[in-house]
């Protein structure tokens, strides 16, 4: 006769089982969901125009598409222009984002509520809406069609988001090492310098990726408020679009030469990455 607590273990057992193949089935559903866009979009980068409509990986690979890009499109120089702007943007997007941020979340301010509430509120107005006023005042400035016009209007967009994403990430950290910095005659300024910054390293990283992305993806501004000496790759990408057909190999190859510099730098800070997300959302 089965003792009836074997039992019970073998139907746990078996309970587990399941549950860990259901689990581990649907995580592989999922990213395969999730990658094969971009793996599809890989190996058509490399594909002659004849190969590139066929669903098939098996092709003679070539590097045609992206000699393409660099010699009739100037892809260069947009990578170049692309990465120029977002590296002003998060250079200035951290320092003022992390003094406001610094701000809101140790100082008494009157109305603090409604301020953060405006401060978000900024970003609820589309992007199509603004372009006019931000065309009327970059041409009285004579910034169209500069690397300085996208890096202010880059700018709006990601200083408020990152005080958010900031403050949330210093309301964590103890008021306790400030106080007793205080107590030892260290300025606020040095606190935030020498004690808050250092703690806010994961929090700073995350910010500066963000910034980084809705820079490096902005797209209706610099189409319109850019020409041929500050467009950005994201624009040099609609562009190679053809008047009568898509030349879907060269899309591919400029998608993943938009790419290449996105992943790399968040390859490379992963583990910062991941760390400031989970700090920040929880106090």
């Amino acid at each position: 006769m089965t003792n009836p607590s074997t039992l019970n273990k073998t139907r746990k057992s078996i309970a587990n089982l399941w549950s860990a193949v259901v689990h581990n089935v649907s995580l592989i559903i999922i990213v395969l969901f999730v990658m094969f866009p971009i793996f599809w979009i890989a190996i058509s980068a490399f594909k002659l125009p004849v190969d590139v409509k066929k669903p098939s990986i098996i092709f003679q690979p070539t590097l045609q598409n992206f000699q393409i890009l660099f010699r009739d499109f100037d892809f260069a120089n947009l990578l170049w222009n692309s990465l120029i702007i977002c590296v002003f943007v998060v250079l200035i997007t951290l320092p003022l984002a992390a003094m406001g941020a610094y701000a809101l979340s140790r100082y008494k301010i009157p109305f603090k509520k409604g301020l953060l509430v405006g401060i978000l509120a900024s970003q609820f107005f589309p992007p199509v809406v603004l372009v006019l006023p931000y065309f009327a005042l970059f041409r009285r400035f004579d910034l169209i069609d500069t690397i300085a016009a996208l890096v202010i209007i880059n700018l709006t967009r990601t200083i408020p988001f990152s005080i958010w994403l900031l403050k949330g990430f210093m309301d964590t950290l103890p008021a306790e090492v400030e106080e007793s910095a205080l107590v030892d005659g260290c300025t606020e300024f040095g606190i935030l310098r020498h004690i808050v910054l250092p703690l806010s390293i994961p929090g700073m990283i995350t910010t500066g990726i963000f910034s980084f992305i809705l820079a490096w993806n902005e797209f209706l501004y610099a189409l319109l408020l850019t020409g041929r000496h500050s467009r950005t790759a994201i624009v040099g990408l609609v562009n190679v679009v053809g008047e009568r057909d898509v030349p879907w190999e060269q899309m591919s190859a400029a998608g993943i030469l938009v790419m290449i510099p996105m992943l790399i730098m968040a390859f490379a800070i992963r583990k910062y990455f991941v760390e400031g997300l989970t700090m920040g959302a929880v106090k």
